[in-house]
């Protein structure tokens, strides 16, 4: 049995007075109307381009397409034989956003798989938003458009993140489920909702997270440790990992992610733009609502009794802590500023509902006593005081839409600018049709492999989704494929040949592989095959030929002009 007075705190953290009809109608509608904006907003954004946001998007809607394949001929999960020289070889590759990839079905057997990638993540990325806005709902948070209007302006990286085809959009959506069972204390429910967690994305240990400071939280405010909350995440996370078709090969790697990417320095290598920091400033301005909203929740927490503000005392911690890896690596960015809007809410909460909790205590034959009283006197104060609060609200919300406005449109620019999803098209069919299933072939760039991947899955390739699956799978291996693809190696093309096992080059036309580019040409042991405005294919030949003459304006390309490491 609760005791008595654990059972009064937790009354404590919840509105006093239930809500009539009338206004459990008009919250609904609230919901229902704010999260069909959320739909609209999302599918506006995804549609001002006709690309896959995010080239991992490509790789991501292209292998749900193989999963379903594969369970149609009874082969789960298939083979993953594209990357052989990286830690995702055949025989240690690890589907580590399985679950992910299975929610992405449906929308790979569209005819067009692009279409389908773009729907599946504007309502994905809706669902995400939506179920942030759907704890202000379920806690019956007042003024609750303010907080949807919020959500949806709090940062602009968040909103062109939680576009992409990408799970951290569920990831999101995973974290509100997790919050809302603490809140509950519904732990024995963490332990599937945990081992679902493991299959769909490798950021499931913020759901460990989460329950370790709701510990802490409920040891803070109520002197008692809810141990449950840790235990039972804490076994549907192992059972993730074992009762997983990838075990024990994915456990080796996470923590080769984790080794790979929990780093106090820099990386061991150049890697995706996503891993570095944004600049202070563009931070702060893209973002300054989740940021006013930190400060918010601070200063109200601070106001809040103890017993009064466990949830509030969760979010700080919990938006905190997102906060700071955000300010290490900007693909946290999803994260963090829907949970800071969250905190300043139920930080606001237990003061806006102090008055009304402390006038409800009141005893019935006080309340009894008082009625006249109030019916004459305090009902004009009261009507007032509501007034005025309305006409703030009113304001803040109007205030709200500035930022809005402003976040929806410059993400809808940055979207508009995506490179074509048809750029490497041309080259990845040239490859299809014209040299040998299973061939490797040399991508000279890393980050180019989602897109030959989703136009030509026939072929194997040198490196791919992360440049540190080389490094790690082959420490010489990957230092040698970063001279060459800049243009160190002078003579690359009998290196590719004996070294990566490739015959065919595939290079984008960058500056920053031209040196390379120059450099197989002039070697004589490599020739053009395929070319357009976008990529080129090279073929490795036998025999050495004489290499074409030189301009006599042109000089050749020595190392100090050889442009810097860009690459991701």
């Amino acid at each position: 049995m609760q005791d008595v007075g654990t059972t009064e705190k937790r009354a404590a953290d919840r509105p006093a007075a239930e809500p009539d009809k009338e206004e459990k109608q008009t919250r609904l509608v609230q919901f229902v109307a704010g999260s069909v904006v959320i739909i609209f907003a999302f599918f506006y954004l995804q549609f001002r381009t006709p690309a896959i946001l995010d080239v991992d998007g490509y790789y991501h809607i292209k292998w749900s397409r193989l999963l379903w394949e594969g369970l149609k001929s009874g082969q789960f999960p298939p083979p993953f034989p594209y990357l052989p020289l990286t830690t995702l070889n055949p025989q240690n590759y690890v589907d580590h956003h399985l679950l992910f990839h299975l929610l992405l079905i449906p929308f790979s057997l569209f005819g067009d798989m692009r279409i389908g990638a773009k729907i599946a993540a504007a309502l994905f990325g809706a669902l995400a938003v939506a179920s942030c806005y759907w704890l202000i709902y379920r806690y019956r948070i007042r003024h609750q458009l303010i907080w949807l209007v919020a959500l949806l302006a709090c940062s602009a990286p968040f909103l062109y993140r939680l576009s992409m085809t990408r799970a951290q959009s569920v990831s999101v959506v995973f974290m509100v489920a997790g919050i809302y069972l603490l809140f509950e204390r519904r732990y024995r429910w963490l332990a599937p909702l945990a081992f679902l967690y493991v299959w769909t994305y490798s950021l499931f240990v913020t759901l460990l997270v989460a329950a370790f400071i709701w510990v802490a939280v409920v040891w803070w405010s109520e002197r008692r440790f809810d141990w449950q909350a840790l235990a039972w995440t804490a076994v549907g996370t192992i059972a993730g990992f074992i009762l997983n078709p990838y075990f024990p090969k994915n456990v080796r790697l996470f923590f080769e992610h984790l080794m790979m990417k929990v780093t106090a320095g820099d990386f061991a290598t150049s890697v995706g733009a996503e891993w570095y920091p944004y600049e202070s400033w563009y931070l702060f301005h893209s973002s300054l609502i989740a940021f006013v909203a930190m400060v918010v929740g601070y200063v109200a927490t601070g106001r809040n009794h103890r017993s009064h503000g466990a949830r509030a005392a969760f979010f700080l911690l919990f938006s905190t802590l997102l906060l700071i890896i955000t300010a290490r690596s900007r693909r946290f960015v999803e994260y963090w500023p829907p949970f800071a809007v969250l905190f300043a809410a139920f930080a606001l909460q237990p003061l806006m509902e102090g008055a009304r909790r402390a006038f409800a205590s009141l005893p019935a034959d006080v309340l009894a006593d008082l009625q006249p009283l109030l019916d004459e006197e305090a009902e004009p104060r009261r009507r007032k005081g509501l007034f005025r609060e309305e006409i703030v609200a009113g304001a803040l919300f109007v205030l709200l839409l500035v930022p809005l406005g402003i976040n929806v449109y410059g993400t809808a620019q940055t979207i508009a600018a995506e490179e074509s999803p048809f750029e490497y098209r041309g080259g990845a069919e040239w490859l299809r049709q014209n040299v040998p299933a299973g061939e490797i072939v040399f991508n000279a760039d890393w980050d180019d492999f989602p897109k030959l991947f989703f136009y030509d899955s026939e072929h194997r390739y040198v490196s791919g989704l992360d440049p540190t699956y080389l490094l790690d799978e082959n420490p010489e291996l990957s230092r040698l494929y970063e001279n060459i693809t800049l243009g160190r190696e002078p003579n690359p093309a009998p290196v590719i040949r004996e070294r990566f096992g490739a015959r065919y080059v595939f290079t984008d036309n960058q500056e920053i592989h031209h040196a390379f580019y120059g450099n197989m040409i002039d070697s004589g042991w490599a020739e053009e095959v395929y070319a357009d405005e976008h990529c080129t294919v090279l073929r490795i030949l036998d025999e050495r030929r004489e290499p074409p003459a030189m301009p006599e304006d042109e000089e050749p390309m020595d190392d100090q002009d050889v442009p810097p490491d860009e690459n991701g």
